[in-house]
């Protein structure tokens, strides 16, 4: 025993630990209710009176040993702490707070609008097919229509694309889901479009599809008026202005009376005091068939909107590039919304 014990006390005596950690471990081997001097102690007990004396005090050697290495280095670690000012018990303070993006604030706030009138959320690739995002909007390969969106095209793949609007979600919507069908689409979108104060070649859509029987113009306006109403207030006033899109008919611009109250006003209305904020129309018959959906049987509306338009109004800012620069002093602007 007393040779165990001498070769256990060389190792304590060329200990050095390099971290608390590793000098907590060692108390642990040495001095834990299951460590070595526990152990020890407990093989004394068997031990001739003659040997005891001597293996006792062995043992008692080595737990000074054991407890003065602890102290020493123990002290060594605290000052290296207190060196650097660091207090571990301190509650960490958290200054700063971060905060949902603009666009995911505004995304939130429309989809809630209508998920209250029961519409669901779907949606889709954003590497799109031609027919998805083209064809079966009736939009054949040939129309002048597609002029309208310049398009991002696979290289590898001309029949690849990057969707130009979220109306593609709309088509595999219909495909799999029979009528009635009430649902949003909201999602980026990508056009070959110079970056500048007003325009992007990344932007961000929601559409909505509303597909039964006897469905009206007048139900499309309805919703719309309810969507402007919780929007941007219970007094707002909407019209609504003839238009064409390929994939409904008759098809209609919707604008918002914004007001010219001060030269902000004035400039974005350009004096008019009315200010678009989505397009919409009733589905064309072609498309619903192109979907396998009884247009004899069948009708219904379609609306889409841009989301950076509508913070844009909501937020008053001028400039949609800020939504893309990641600008820390712009986003901490919406940290309590």
């Amino acid at each position: 025993m007393l040779t165990q014990i001498d070769k256990l006390l060389k190792e304590v005596n060329g200990f050095s630990p390099d971290s608390k950690e590793e000098l907590e471990a060692f108390r642990l081997k040495y001095l834990g209710k299951k460590g070595v001097l526990g152990g020890l102690f407990s093989d004394l007990k068997g031990a001739t009176p003659q040997d005891k004396k001597s293996a006792g005090l062995a043992i008692n050697n080595l737990k000074n040993a054991v407890q003065e290495k602890i102290n020493s280095h123990k002290n060594t670690f605290d000052k290296v702490i207190k060196k650097s000012n660091i207090d571990t018990s301190k509650p960490v303070g958290l200054n700063s707070f971060g905060s949902r993006h603009p666009i995911s604030l505004i995304k939130n706030q429309i989809v809630g609008v209508f998920k209250k009138i029961g519409f669901g959320v779907s949606e889709g690739p954003e590497i799109e097919d031609d027919w998805h995002n083209f064809s079966a909007l009736n939009l054949p390969k040939e129309h002048p229509a597609r002029d309208m969106q310049d398009t991002f095209f696979i290289q590898a793949n001309p029949d690849l694309l990057l969707r130009t609007h979220t109306s593609s979600v709309q088509v595999r919507h219909m495909e799999s889901v029979r009528p009635p069908i009430r649902t949003i689409s909201p999602g980026r979108v990508y056009r070959n479009e110079a970056v500048s104060a007003r325009a992007h070649c990344l932007f961000h859509q929601i559409e909505g599809l509303y597909i039964d029987e006897h469905v009206s113009f007048a139900d499309l306006k309805q919703t719309i008026m309810y969507f402007a109403k919780e929007m941007f207030g219970e007094e707002t006033k909407i019209r609504l202005r003839p238009s064409f899109f390929p994939f409904t008919e008759p098809s209609a611009e919707v604008d918002i009376y914004w007001g010219s109250k001060n030269e902000s006003d004035y400039r974005i209305t350009k004096g008019t005091g009315w200010l678009e904020i989505l397009g919409c129309g009733m589905v064309d018959p072609n498309v619903l068939e192109n979907c396998n959906i009884d247009s004899k049987k069948h009708s219904g509306f379609a609306f889409g909107m841009g989301i950076e338009r509508i913070a844009m109004l909501k937020y008053g800012v001028t400039d949609l590039r800020l939504f893309f620069e990641n600008d820390v002093r712009f986003l901490k602007q919406f940290s309590s919304l």
